[in-house]
């Protein structure tokens, strides 16, 4: 042995010993074990070459006792480091039996959680104290690290499917009570609730259109829908325009004003009063806007992690976005990665993620300028981890003479809907207001 114990880094000798010797008097107890640890999470190196033997053993249906863990570290060369026989044979004779093993296993993995903040807290302060780099990304360093930390504390177990079906049944039981209510968050939008039936918490929706078709317009609608109808809290991420910008737009959607006239202040009596009433309304939203440039997916889950009651994020937009990973310059990867990392961040704060996306130049080259899936930019991979694609289209959009002040009718193409049907929803757009709205047309199939 070692006298590696004796460091002052946190780890009990006796969970580690009786839980090797657990499993070496009740091999079976070895199902509970690997549901809590892993062979890294002992301190002792000659209990790491010990667990990953019995797992060995184990995987292969080989009894595990004192002959067979002793010859499958000989075969791996690693009998000496591991203690020999008589080690062995003292972690055999460490406890009475394994009733008390799911314990040993707990302080093991708390005592590795302690030692991997101790190494990462090691790491961060190393990194700060070389003051090299920006401070700002060393901060989300700092939160990615203590997160995936955190998330490595839960590990999740199969379900039974009964189980499952209890769920199941208890939510088509609340909607059938409830009704639409019950469903998904709504987007304030009649038509597209009726195709998605809302959208499903963990859901990453995109909202893919051609420069100035009123993408962000359309994402910011939903947002404020939702502020407005759940009173949750509705993040937003801007990375192309600033809060005050933004805010302008939402302004002038929910008030009904020209947004020129905005811009300018050229406004009358009447106007200011849609405006404070407007304001009213929004202030008592929760609605939090972040605009920081090149904001990468972990700098928005350290953010979004402190969010009480989170309803919605929007993301405008993706190609904006930095990944956390170095790709050498491939922007294709690097749109990968950062979807993937979207759909991932959806699922653990189990909320939907709308993010807008720019499409490639494909539609301007076909008669039929409708976006297809294939016009995505950048990555074929944004349209495999989205729940769903939406992609917004006017015909007025084409048109030489366009009078993008009046309304007009805006086509919203679901072209993918994980869950469910696709179809295309006409919605009226006001260009002026920044402003979509509802209106009473039939579903298109798709």
């Amino acid at each position: 042995m070692t006298d590696e114990f004796a460091r002052k880094l946190p780890f009990s000798m006796i969970a580690e010993q009786s839980l090797l010797g657990s499993v070496l008097i009740d091999p079976q107890s070895l199902n509970d074990v690997v549901e809590i640890i892993t062979a890294d999470d002992f301190y002792l190196t000659e209990h790491t070459q010990i667990f990953t033997a019995m797992r060995e053993l184990f995987l292969v249906n080989k009894e595990i006792d004192v002959v067979t863990l002793i010859d499958t570290l000989v075969t791996k060369g690693i009998y000496d480091k591991s203690g020999g026989e008589d080690y062995i044979r003292t972690l055999y004779q460490a406890v009475p039996n394994s009733l008390n093993v799911k314990d040993y296993a707990t302080i093991v993995k708390q005592k590795s959680l302690l030692r991997k903040l101790i190494d990462a807290c090691s790491d961060i302060s190393e990194k700060a104290y070389s003051e090299e780099g920006d401070a700002g990304q060393l901060v989300d360093f700092a939160e990615s690290t203590i997160f995936d930390i955190a998330q490595g504390r839960d590990t999740k177990s199969f379900r039974h499917i009964r189980d499952v079906i209890r769920n199941v049944y208890e939510n088509l039981h609340t909607m059938a009570t409830e009704g639409e209510s019950a469903q998904g968050t709504k987007t304030g939008f009649s038509g597209i609730d009726n195709v998605l039936a809302g959208m499903g918490n963990s859901d990453l929706i995109l909202v893919g259109a051609r420069p100035g078709m009123g993408k962000t317009s359309f994402a910011l609608n939903i947002g404020t829908n939702v502020a407005l109808q759940t009173g949750k809290t509705v993040c937003m991420f801007s990375l192309e325009m600033s809060a005050e910008q933004l805010v302008t737009r939402v302004i002038s959607s929910e008030a009904m004003i020209d947004s020129y006239a905005l811009r300018t202040g050229k406004l009358d009596p009447k106007q200011w009063e849609d405006i404070a009433a407007a304001t009213t309304r929004l202030s008592g939203c929760n609605i939090l806007i972040d605009d920081t440039s090149g904001i990468t997916v972990t700098g928005m889950k350290g953010k979004l992690r402190r969010i009480k009651n989170l309803g919605l994020v929007v993301i405008d937009y993706l190609q904006l976005m930095q990944s956390d990973r170095r790709n050498d310059g491939n922007r294709v990867q690097e749109v990968a990665d950062i979807s993937r990392a979207l759909k991932i961040m959806a699922k653990e704060l189990n909320v939907p993620i709308i993010c807008c996306a720019q499409l490639s130049r494909g539609p301007e080259s076909r008669t039929d300028k409708r976006p297809m899936l294939s016009d995505l930019r950048d990555s074929g991979a944004i349209e495999q981890d989205a729940d769903t694609v939406i992609f917004l289209y006017r015909d007025e959009y084409y048109v030489t003479d366009k009078n993008d002040e009046e309304s007009s009718v805006a086509e919203v193409i679901i072209a993918k809907n994980r869950h469910g049907s696709t179809g295309t929803v006409k919605v009226g757009w006001i260009g002026r207001y920044t402003k979509f709205r509802s209106i009473a047309t039939d579903v298109g199939e798709g």
